[in-house]
């Protein structure tokens, strides 16, 4: 193997290792939080209400932006998308732990999902562009999957020892290890280069199909409520889920019917594993 093949196979080794130190911190950030919950309701005093307020508010951002965070990723650059919004999740977290009161925990939980909702599809655009097709790429992403699921394992036992020392500390490590993964980003994530994608960011169906994304995550974690509350609180409970998906299911006909087939181009042309000549184009 020559010189220039060891180094390709480092450089795509470091760029797997940021990607999955992103998606790693995902998971645990939110497990942690799950096992923080009880310290975090006595310190602040929150109803049982707000308290799942605060994890709905996660999975509300999360789901209800990651269509547009795929879609804005690819047009807008995938290494550059990652890195910003890594740097938002980063801020909220720590905003997070400065909490006072519910309001301000709820924010900084939806915008962290927010974050990670953009942060999660430019990462696993990454992946697959930076390995070929073939058994290099599908040990990558298995790595990749299996870090997934390590860091929502390993929060709980995390969280746990956080938690002893102040609920705070689950929001604060993960600002500390977001902060390592954007000191490392610059210099082992590909450049941005040019986005090759076909079409051009549409406002409004970008904003029907988040909308539409909200409704449904507010419906699903909701779900549980459904007998509780006022009659209007259960109706709506009751219309989110199928209301959300009959608005997905027009998009998704409309854009059937009005898309033109996806150009071979449209695919992003770098990878480190790739020949000189290619990575030259």
């Amino acid at each position: 193997m020559s010189d220039s093949s060891e180094r390709m196979n480092g450089r795509a080794g470091g760029v797997l290792m940021v990607l999955c130190g992103a998606i790693f911190l995902e998971g645990i950030d939110v497990a942690m939080l799950n096992v923080a919950l009880p310290s975090i309701r006595a310190d602040l005093g929150l109803s049982t209400g707000m308290l799942g307020g605060v994890v709905s508010a996660y999975v509300l951002g999360y789901g209800g932006f990651m269509l547009l965070g795929g879609r804005a990723a690819d047009l807008l650059g995938h290494r550059r998308m990652f890195v910003l919004w890594l740097s938002v999740f980063l801020v909220f977290s720590g905003v997070g732990g400065f909490a006072t009161g519910g309001w301000m925990l709820l924010a900084a939980r939806f915008l962290t999902g927010v974050a990670a909702a953009f942060m999660a599809p430019a990462g696993l655009a990454l992946v697959t562009s930076t390995f070929p097709e073939g058994p290099a790429r599908t040990r990558a992403l298995g790595v990749y999957a299996g870090t997934a699921a390590g860091g929502f394992s390993l929060g709980l036992v995390a969280g746990g020892m956080l938690a002893s020392f102040g609920w705070r500390w689950v929001f604060f490590a993960p600002v500390i290890m977001a902060a390592l993964i954007l000191v490392a980003a610059p210099a082992l994530l590909p450049g941005a280069g040019a986005v090759r994608s076909p079409g051009g960011f549409d406002i409004a169906g970008a904003l029907t199909v988040t909308g539409a994304m909200l409704l449904l995550a507010y419906g699903v974690v909701r779900l549980e409520d459904l007998g509780a509350g006022t009659g209007l609180d259960a109706l709506r409970t009751a219309l989110a889920v199928p209301v959300a998906a009959a608005v997905l299911g027009a998009v998704v006909v409309a854009f059937g019917l009005r898309s033109p087939a996806t150009p071979d181009d449209a695919t992003p042309d770098w990878s480190p594993l790739a020949e000189p000549a290619e990575t030259a184009a």
